[in-house]
Order: C-alpha cells, then structure tokens, then sequence
C-alpha cells in the first residue's frame, strides 16, 4: 500500500520515506492501523504544504489525490458529502453552490478544511467551520469516526467537525466532509473604488454596512505607499443586484467601477516570501491598516467586512533570506502582531522561508493551549499526525 517517497515529497523542506494514496475510507484506516509506528503527514494538492512549522519528524505522506468525488448531493436538503481529496474547483452541485472562494485554484476540499481557508464572501457565508455540518475521519489508532450531517454520530464528547477544522492534519485524516449549501445566486455585481488612506475606506465600509445592503463581500487592498481599494459584492435577483449595485456606486464616490479588481481573491505575497492571517475588530481594522502603512513595505489585503486580513512582506526562498533580512523581518512580524493585539485580533505567521520561521513564533499567543495540549494526547497519544506542525509545538 505504501511505496517510496520522490523528489517531490517533501513538507516544508522535511523529505518523507514512504508515501500512500488510499482510495476510501475503510483503506485509509488500514493504512493508518498498519503504520502505528511511522509519523505522518496528509497532502492534499500540496498548495498550503509550507503553512505552518516543518514536521518535527516525517516518515509517511498519505496523499489524498484518490479520494475524490461527490458521495451525495441531497439537493432538497442543501446538502453535499464530498471525499476530502476533491479539488474545490471541481465541485460541480447544479444551481448549488459551497460558498468558500479558496485563493488556490487547485486546492482539495481536505486542505481547505484542515486550514480553514475562505475567501471574500465569508462576509455573508462564514467560513469553512460555518458550513462544516459534517465529518468522516480516521483517527491516528485506525479507527473511523462520523460526525453530524446525513451520519451516524458515533464520538461522543467532541464536535469532530469544528474540532478537525483548522487543526493542519493533526488530529487525524479527513476523508469526507458533508457541507452545507446555498442556491447559486441569479445575478451578482461588483462595485470598487480607490480612495486616498485607510481612514477614508473605513468610513466607506461603515457607510456600506449601514446601508443594509447585505453585501457577499466587502474587502481592501492596502498596498505599501500607495492609496487603498475598496470592493463590494452584492448578489441576489436581478432587479435586487442593479439596485444595490447602483447605490453602492453613490456610496463608493465618482472614482468607482464596475467588476472585482485583478487582486480579489488573491494573496499578497508571492511564494517564497513572507505571509501572515491577520484579524481585527471591524471597527479597528482601518486602525490596523494605518500601522501597516507606518511599518512599511507591506500589502494588507482581506475582508473589511468579517475582520479577516492577510499580509504579505517580501522574504524570499531559504537560500535568498540571509540571516540579516530574517531579523529585520522577524521584527516586522512582531511590530505587526502588536498592530493586531492592538486592534482586538492575532497575527499568525502562515509561511516564512526557514531563517524567519527559526525566528519568529509562528502562531503567537494563543489562549487555551494547555486544552489543546489535552486533547492532541486524547486523539494522538503517540504524537505521529504532523508532529510540531502546530500551536505549542503540537
């Protein structure tokens, strides 16, 4: 079942010796149950593969790429169950639609769960955990647990859905997630403007909030040394859309267009450099802007409307960031955390080329980690799923 590791099967810079490609739940399991003695790491399309710490150590990738396709679509119900291996843009739910707009193209439902990844519209959906109603997994000892939606819960004590998003694979291997779905909207339209500092876009966004327009997404684009953008997406009924659409152009100012900007949905870092989720209370998220631009040479970008930002600061491979760059960059996290903290959220660093990452604190202060401690030795006594990957050397 297991075959010898490539040139390419590497976590963030950690090569494997083994690599696995179960095709269903009941192989994964024995896969799992077979190997108790090797620590693993689960791939899916790899697009988030230098998120995170590099495995303390690494001897399996099990590899998802075959766990793929729909298992149900109760359209009736709004619902879908899907192998954890399927590319999100494969996902094909007629007049359906799961509403997170993951910024990988290519990325699997299982890597987007096990990172929590969303995009724009969280403003109106939520997140990968809000439309999580349901999980299948195969714990570190072999054993396959179900969780809510359309199965059997059979783990008592935990929420294995809420719990497993977010965790980077450490708690074990998802193979199918049940999401809950919302209809495909008939007409959707975008609207954005570039206005002359953070302040100005914060009150734009205060302005669109009050408005009561139910916007999908509201998001900014703070470029180092430049103005910052605003863009709004609206999505409803034809004749609802042009009438919102037409009153966020009014509240957007004369500068403002038609269409998503070419950044929407996008990252702001290029791989190699430096990336980071920031959060913030709605209110302080201009504030938290104005400090970047204070700090320099960073691009913030995300959701004014949900508090959910990333930043990019340029970095470079391992072999390009010398140890000078890594200390002046480490301080630049550190500056941007406090920025966070200040605002009401986090700063967590999501990659970093390894001079930055020996550095720096990767997650930052995290509360309740002495309970995650717990139940990482509850699901994994072994410390084998992604070993270090996590908060606190989880």
């Amino acid at each position: 079942m297991t075959q010898p590791a490539g040139d390419g099967d590497v976590v963030t810079d950690v090569p494997a010796r083994l690599v696995a490609y179960p095709e269903s739940t009941a192989e994964a399991a024995s896969l799992i149950a077979d190997h108790q003695d090797l620590a693993v790491v689960v791939r899916g399309a790899g697009t988030k593969i230098d998120w995170g710490m590099p495995p303390e150590r690494l001897d399996l990738i099990i590899d998802t790429s075959r766990l793929t396709g729909v298992v149900e679509h109760a359209a009736g119900d709004l619902i879908t169950i899907v192998r954890a291996g399927t590319p999100m843009a494969d996902l094909d739910l007629p007049g359906q639609q799961l509403a997170l707009d993951s910024p990988f193209p290519a990325a699997t439902i299982g890597g987007t769960v096990a990172a929590n990844v969303s995009g724009p519209r969280r403003t109106l959906y939520g997140t990968a955990r809000d439309l999580l109603i349901g999980m299948t997994v195969v714990r570190p000892d072999g054993t396959v647990a179900h969780s809510g939606g359309k199965v059997v819960k059979n783990v008592a004590g935990y929420d294995l859905s809420k719990l497993f998003t977010g965790s980077y694979g450490t708690l074990g291997l998802i193979t199918e997630c049940a999401f809950r779905l919302h209809p495909l909207p008939a007409a959707s339209a975008a609207v954005h403007a570039t206005v002359p500092s953070p302040a100005v876009a914060g009150r734009l966004v205060g302005a669109v909030l009050a408005a009561q327009l139910v916007p999908s997404a509201i998001e900014v684009n703070a470029p180092p040394g430049a103005p910052v953008e605003v863009a709004v997406m609206v999505e409803g009924s034809p004749p609802g859309v042009r009438h919102r659409a037409t009153i966020l152009a009014e509240l957007l100012g004369a500068d403002a267009a038609e269409g998503v900007p070419d950044w929407w949905n996008q990252l702001p870092w290029q791989p190699g450099a430096v990336g980071l989720k920031l959060t913030a209370a709605l209110s302080r998220v201009p504030d938290l802007l104005v400090a970047a631009g204070e700090i320099g040479g960073i691009t913030v970008r995300g959701s004014a409307g949900s508090g959910v930002l990333y930043a990019g600061l340029p970095g470079g491979d391992s072999s390009g960031c010398s140890e000078q760059s890594a200390e002046r960059i480490a301080g630049v996290v550190e500056q941007l955390r406090a920025a966070a903290t200040r605002a009401g959220g986090h700063a967590v660093v999501l990659t970093a080329p390894a001079p930055v990452r020996h550095l720096v604190d990767m997650w930052g202060p995290v509360g309740g980690l002495a309970l995650m401690r717990r139940v990482k030795d509850q699901f994994d006594p072994g410390h084998r799923f992604a070993p270090g990957r996590f908060v606190g050397g989880i």
